[in-house]
């Protein structure tokens, strides 16, 4: 299962957060510091469990103020 996770922190931090990001290597597949709402959006990559755990993981990381999460889901369009 795959999901990406977007992530907002505080001015200044993206840096720093990038760097305990990249700690995390198990789930966290790549990470991108992006434009928009967000700041760094992540791809993770693991069973429901592990990408849950990780994105509590995340909430601890104190320069993170916020996290949104897209699970990737299959559908069947009928093409």
């Amino acid at each position: 299962m795959r999901a990406l996770c977007l992530v907002t922190v505080k001015p200044g931090k993206v840096d720093i957060v990038v760097q305990v990001l990249k700690k995390k290597r198990k789930i966290v597949k790549q990470i991108m510091v992006v434009t928009g709402r967000a700041d760094i959006c992540t791809l993770l990559q693991g069973s429901m469990d592990e990408i849950n755990n990780m994105v509590i993981d995340f909430k601890k990381v104190k320069e993170i103020v916020t996290t949104e999460t897209l699970i990737e889901v299959e559908v069947n369009l009928g093409w």
